[in-house]
């Protein structure tokens, strides 16, 4: 069922006429003032048959036809291929395909199969159900999802191999990996009504991604249809080869351009230029880099809303272009004797941080040897990332109780029908998936759950796996929101961490599953979610949309399960530092170091009263009061620009920093800008056509490019290609050979070789 024909003529909505039939005016919703990604100066009328919001009409079409398949064998069959392909390749080389490879690669495929494949019925399903649709593409889109990550869970395993000279059986790691990957799914009926159906939760992670869908099915949106230029598909076929052979120079031919520390190859020995301008361990001053994979490390800059990437700029000039250098060169918590920037933990001689040299032979705490050896010391952007992350705890909670109670109360109450948006009354014709459904996954993983922590003894009771995911529930609709809105993704692990290492310490174990329940369970619920709205969206039944994530979620599981079972038993010496192959496990290896620093020290030796850091813990009040004042002067004065200061952007934007550096986070914003202010507010045409092609196009290039270089180039003879000629030349190796790739420290160790106390 689909709109009439008068409604589905394309209309120029931002410059539409009130006095044409059926617009409203959409500011007199009271709703739209406290929401930073409604501007009314860019359209005050639009026709009650679109979305309120520019970039949701730029990228999705407002019609649907409910006659076109979508769940056919055809889309099964390529789903599951890639189900099974993408996450046994991740896994295998720890290499990341994002979603876009095999978004493009399906296309082609699945034409060929439309075209040359007979029409014929295998088990009464039809072989050939006729041309190649853009709702089969998205299912199948869908299935791969799952496989360009990894099961947060199987870290779990691999540490208690490499760590704890553990032997979990398969049954064991099977229900761990099921259970945290798919407990979260159980609350996606809720999500749905709050996140999902309201047309304010735009997702902007999902609009380049249905832009290229229509981009390649050639379905006009109100924001391509009858512009001036060259058609969108044209334009992505320029832009994706442009960037495809330029990404050689970043990537691989003249990689300084991707470390453009370019003021640190003047004076590569000057520590403190080195600090503030280098992009390995400094801050990035200088402002410059030309690879896409460094812009855009946490996501395309054409994305994110401006006012939410100005939110990240304030973090990164007051907290660590100013509050950092301050800490940093005062010596605060002997940090001068470090790094500036990193993520890695220290001791007492600079050196990184010896965890086997704390730990007996099980894996427990050996007290003498921890004071025998030296208490652990972090960099002080690190030590600040820590307390960005406890603030952006409490501030999400206060600012979506101050901004959203009433909406979320309205929300959950309001029929997909009653939505004032035409994207959910197009898809209120589908049958909703049944509560039980959602109940049904929720009983079985967590009785999966329950057994795996039981039956092997993890030392976890059963009261922490309840309060890992009471946790997690409570933070999925408040970190959902500020997903939904910015696109930025908000983290609880540090929040776990410190809650299992003051509850139980000397429980390394434990804490790894207690903060894998934690955390992946709000993570994959959010996913589960932002796969809902890109259905909704591009109008998939929601049934078929539930049954392809959950089947091909515990494809993806156990094929990486699977997999790495195979690994551990075929490759000699896998995870350890001088394996032959490179496979070093740089994930599993960071993951068992923070089970041994949270779960073995534990937290009571870092955060408590009279520890080093302990000063950091009153950024869990910061975080609770900052967004209660900038919300009653708002109300109080009206001061128009209030509702775009966002204190939980503000504490968790940086919150990939580290691994991140100053770096992926500088000229993102800039462009951010650039695209997302300027184009937008001086060439709305152009914007509303090319922006997120143009984001799609990037990313694909860039993932594609890298693929192709990884296995051309990189991935042959171990990396030997070009050994002596491109890999050593100028423009691969001048900025190694500065103090901020070296990692100098301010202050040199003083005589004696150690700093810090005397006594810990």
């Amino acid at each position: 069922m689909g709109l009439p024909e008068d409604e589905k003529r394309p209309v120029d909505v931002e410059r539409c006429d009130p006095e044409d039939l059926g617009v409203v005016d959409v500011t007199v919703n009271n709703d739209n003032y406290d929401d930073p990604n409604f501007d009314p100066l860019e359209c005050q009328w639009v026709l009650d048959n679109e979305s309120p919001y520019p970039e949701v009409r730029s990228a999705v079409a407002n019609t649907d036809d409910p006659t076109m398949p979508s769940s056919t064998f055809r889309a099964w069959v390529v789903g599951l291929i890639w189900a099974v392909i993408i996450p046994g390749v991740n896994q295998f080389f720890f290499f990341r395909y994002p979603s876009f490879v095999p978004l493009l690669l399906t296309f082609p495929i699945c034409k060929a199969w439309a075209r040359y494949l007979p029409n014929v019925s295998l088990f009464g399903l039809s072989l050939n159900p006729g041309p190649f649709t853009i709702k089969e593409h998205v299912i199948i889109t869908i299935m791969a999802s799952p496989g360009s990550g990894y099961a947060y869970a199987t870290n779990i395993i691999a540490v208690q191999r490499i760590f704890y000279n553990q032997r979990p059986n398969f049954a064991y790691q099977w229900l761990l990996v099921m259970s945290t990957q798919l407990i979260g799914f159980s609350i996606g009926g809720i999500c749905k009504r709050i996140l999902v159906a309201p047309p304010s939760m735009i997702w902007p992670g999902n609009l380049p991604v249905a832009a290229l869908f229509n981009t390649l099915h050639a379905l006009e949106t109100t924001g391509t249809h009858g512009r001036d230029g060259i058609s969108c598909k044209r334009f992505l076929i320029y832009v994706f080869t442009g960037f495809f052979f330029y990404n050689f120079f970043p990537s691989y031919l003249f990689t300084a351009l991707s470390s453009f520390s370019w003021v640190c190859w003047i004076v590569p020995n000057n520590v403190k230029v080195n600090q503030m301008f280098g992009v390995t361990h400094g801050l990035a001053m200088g402002l410059l880099t030309f690879d896409w994979g460094q812009i855009a490390f946490k996501g395309s800059p054409l994305v994110m809303p401006w006012w939410a990437a100005a939110n990240i700029g304030i973090t990164i000039v007051f907290f660590y272009w100013i509050l950092v250098p301050i800490l940093y060169y005062t010596n605060v918590w002997y940090s001068a004797y470090v790094p500036l920037v990193s993520s890695y933990s220290f001791d007492n001689r600079g050196r990184t941080y010896n965890v086997s040299r704390i730990i007996n032979a099980d894996g427990s705490f050996n007290l003498q040897e921890y004071k025998a050896y030296s208490p652990l010391f972090l960099s002080a952007s690190f030590a600040i990332s820590y307390g960005l992350s406890f603030a952006s705890i409490t501030a999400v909670l206060t600012h979506t109780f101050l901004y959203y109670r009433k909406k979320i109360w309205t929300h959950a109450r309001r029929s997909l029908s009653d939505q004032p948006d035409i994207h959910a009354r197009l898809m209120s014709v589908y049958k909703e998936v049944p509560d039980w459904w959602y109940l049904t996954i929720f009983l079985t993983t967590f009785l999966f759950g329950i057994v795996a922590i039981e039956v092997w003894k993890t030392q976890s009771p059963v009261w922490a796996f309840v309060l890992a995911l009471l946790i997690s529930f409570v933070y999925t609709i408040p970190i959902g929101v500020v997903r939904a809105n910015t696109n930025l993704r908000i983290g609880l692990d540090v929040i776990t961490e410190l809650i299992i290492g003051f509850a139980l310490p000397g429980h390394p174990i434990t804490m790894m599953v207690f903060k894998t329940w934690g955390y992946i369970t709000m993570t994959q619920a959010l996913s589960f979610t932002g796969d809902l709205k890109l259905g909704h969206y591009m109008k998939i039944p929601h049934r078929p949309m539930f049954i392809c994530q959950v089947v091909a979620t515990v494809v993806a599981g156990t094929v990486q399960l699977a997999v790495q079972s195979w690994m551990f038993s075929n490759i000699e010496d896998i995870c350890f530092p001088n394996q032959k192959d490179g496979f070093i496990c740089p994930d599993t290896t960071v993951f068992g170091t923070a089970s041994i620093i949270w779960g073995v020290i534990g937290p009571q030796r870092l955060f408590s009263h009279g520890q080093r850091y302990y000063g950091l813990v009153f950024f869990f009040l910061v975080g609770a009061i900052a967004p209660l004042i900038q919300w009653t002067l708002h109300k109080k004065f009206r001061i128009s620009f209030l509702k775009y200061l966002n204190f939980p952007l503000i504490f968790s934007g940086t919150g990939t920093l580290p691994p991140a550096t100053p770096l992926n986070f500088v000229p993102w914003v800039f462009i951010c800008f650039l695209f997302n202010y300027i184009i937008r507010r001086r060439h709305v045409y152009w914007w509303l056509k090319y922006n997120y092609i143009s984001s799609a196009a990037l990313d694909a290039s860039y993932s594609i490019s890298n693929l192709v270089l990884f296995f051309a180039l990189q991935y042959p003879k171990n990396g030997a290609i070009g050994l002596n000629n491109i890999q050593t030349w100028w423009g691969n190796t001048v900025y190694t050979k500065t103090a901020d790739y070296i990692g100098l420290s301010y202050k040199t160790i003083p005589e004696g070789g150690m700093f810090g106390p005397s006594s810990w």
